[in-house]
């Protein structure tokens, strides 16, 4: 054997042998998420143990040997809010590994492997790393059970102890941590001293844990405030800000909201965010004033923080503003940097709440910019393009970000179909979970003209399982029940659409004049509202051929008049179809094109005939992430 050959064996044999171990650890790790029985025990109890829960991640980090003392040396910038906390963080940290920082980063939850909650400059931790760094925390918690009761860490618990655990490890500069669901009682709130503390948008979400009003939200957002410690937030509601200004009060900590993004002065031409997004310029300003506060209390040259701040704020332009205001507090309380350096006069109150100061804008760096323009955070406003096929891939689960998720899908599917000679078929893959209102949420989608809707589970396969990606919250049967009432709400919404819009047309043709009273035959779109909604787990694939046979041949493939969307939207408004898991909605959805989907699929002859299909997948997290993990070159 040659010597090139035995490297390369030896290589491939320790490639096997960590992936093994990878897998063991995920698999120990998914033994601590709580079935779907304890699951309710626990949000039927959590008014009474939430508060314990920071007290109790302080006991099992004692026993991995983290004291507190340990956890102020990581040097904390700590985020909370409803949406664009990832999107803040991702820019944070890329802003400070591009001035030369060596970064630690969590956050949640993954999208493909486990080990993208905890990133080391930029990057998931390696498997052996991974795998180090897990059996360290769980053998030292498992040695200790016993005489604690069996205390043992839940899945996410685990995962923030092993973070703080590995950025101390790794001895990083800065620990940029995203906050899992509120803050007040969240587990990643066990940091007594970080140096700058942020709050993204604000919205409804997570209503079980946090409340069902924009205010009671607000008062767990702000639980991350701390004594001393300069905060900043993005521009919020006047509800959600005067809770905000009131426990900033309380914890006697200096609270601005950061500017716009344009307020920024930028060198140079325009620049564009990593970030794909308009929302992206808010979550910019705000991670501009984070970082900005940091290097401040690092002790960074005035003129550096300025110019790495205002790079940074060009590049995501909203977030920007934000971090540029943190950095700018910093410097303030430590005398490093003078008035006139900053663009404007002194600080006005906010309008709306004249106790709340607007944070100042300030110059950018080209550092900075190149820590916005490269900054990348995978899911978000994401489009992967393949032969005559493009996913639109976007977690939005909030109103607020599926209205945005909508636009961004109205803009960018328009020009991509603009460019394309031929039919373009418009698809939706679409799931959410926990207590949303599926309904509000699925309404602005409407507008979005899809020509089938696919629904499926957070489950990657059936066929096999992915340690990574495996739910044990909720068995395979609540999940498709859940399926099945997305679903239905869709059906309900498509039927209440179709005939407001028949309404409109018979409207309009007695304005007109017109001796009809319903609508004309070639845009004919009564279909969905008749009821030819179908399943494929349950619908005869005989009949779906029947029918799509008959469906296609009843319009003409060539027509290019006004008529023709709509005649495409009555024909495929009759597929609206769920499977029981993410591999074969895309499947089907895809119709076959994407080679990473290599089996046999039975798809309509209408859609299958199409020139191009662009899918939107959006929903949740999770759901992205199984698609990512499917369709992504990079995962395979």
């Amino acid at each position: 054997m040659s010597p090139l050959v035995k490297t390369w064996s030896r290589e491939l044999t320790k490639k096997i042998d960590v992936n093994k171990k990878y897998e063991e650890c995920v698999q120990t790790l998914n033994s601590l998420q709580s079935n779907e029985q304890i699951l309710e025990k626990i949000h039927q109890a959590r008014d009474k143990n939430a508060p314990m829960y920071v007290s109790n991640i302080i006991k099992w980090a004692s026993r991995v040997g983290i004291a507190l003392d340990d956890i102020d040396t990581l040097k904390v910038i700590h985020v909370s809010g409803t949406k664009g906390k990832g999107s803040t963080c991702a820019y944070c940290e890329s802003i400070l590994r591009h001035q030369g920082f060596k970064t630690g980063f969590y956050s949640s939850p993954h999208l493909v492997e486990v080990r993208e909650r905890i990133r080391v400059n930029g990057q998931p931790l390696s498997r052996d790393k991974f795998v180090s760094y897990f059996w360290d925390v769980f053998n030292k918690l498992e040695a200790t059970k016993e005489q604690n009761n069996g205390s043992m860490p839940a899945y996410f618990a685990f995962l923030t102890l092993m973070a703080y655990y590995t950025f101390l490890h790794e001895e990083t500069d800065v620990a940029i941590i995203e906050v899992g669901i509120g803050g007040q009682y969240d587990y990643t709130n066990m940091v007594r001293t970080p140096v700058v503390c942020g709050v993204t948008s604000l919205g409804i979400d997570h209503v079980s844990n946090l409340g069902n009003t924009i205010e009671k939200i607000a008062w767990h957002k702000a639980g991350i405030f701390k004594y001393g410690v300069p905060a900043y937030t993005s521009p919020q509601c006047p509800e959600a800000l005067k809770v905000l200004y009131e426990r900033a009060k309380e914890k006697e900590c200096h609270l601005q909201v950061v500017p716009e993004f344009n307020s920024y002065h930028r060198p140079g031409e325009r620049f564009k965010l990593g970030i794909a997004g308009k929302m992206q310029k808010v979550n910019a300003s705000l991670a501009l004033q984070l970082t900005r506060t940091w290097m401040e209390t690092q002790k960074v040259n005035a003129s550096l923080a300025l110019q790495l701040t205002r790079t940074w704020m060009e590049t995501q332009k909203v977030n920007a503003s934000l971090a540029l205001q943190l950095t700018r507090t910093w410097m303030e309380t430590q005398g490093a940097i003078q008035e006139e350096t900053l663009n404007g006069a002194n600080a006005e109150p906010v309008k709306g709440h004249v106790n709340i100061e607007a944070a100042k804008s300030f110059p950018l760096m080209q550092s900075v910019i190149d820590g916005l323009v490269q900054c990348k955070w995978l899911c978000r406003n994401q489009t992967i393009k393949k032969n005559k096929l493009t996913y639109y891939l976007d977690g939005a689960h909030t109103l607020e970000s599926i209205q945005q998720c909508v636009d961004w899908f109205h803009k960018h599917s328009k020009r991509e179909a603009n460019s394309i000679s031929g039919n373009v078929v418009k698809i939706l893959l679409y799931n959410t979970k926990g207590d949303r209102d599926v309904t509000r949420l699925l309404r602005p989608l409407m507008s979005c003209g899809f020509d089938a809707a696919v629904f499926c589970p957070n489950i990657s396969y059936t066929s096999s399982s992915v340690s990574d990606t495996t739910n044990m919250n909720f068995s395979m049967e609540t999940q498709l029940k859940k399926c099945q009432h997305i679903m239905e709400t869709w059906k309900e919404l498509s039927r209440s659409n179709r005939k407001n819009i028949e309404i409109e047309e018979v409207n309009t043709e007695v304005q007109n004049g017109m001796k009809k009273s319903g609508l004309t035959a070639d845009c004919n779109l009564y279909n969905l509202s008749s009821g030819h909604c179908q399943s494929l787990d349950n619908v005869d694939q005989s009949k779906q051929n029947d029918y799509t046979a008959s469906s296609s041949s009843s319009r003409g493939t060539n027509s290019t008049d006004d008529c023709t969307q709509k005649q495409l939207a009555s024909d495929f408004d009759s597929f609206v179809v769920k499977f029981p898991c993410i591999y074969d909605a895309l499947l089907w959805a895809s119709h076959g094109r994407d080679q990473n989907l290599k089996d046999a699929c039975n798809v309509p002859a209408q859609v299958h005939g199409a020139d191009h299909v662009q899918i939107l997948v959006t929903g949740g997290m999770h759901l992205v992430g199984g698609v990512l993990g499917i369709v992504s070159d990079d995962y395979k």
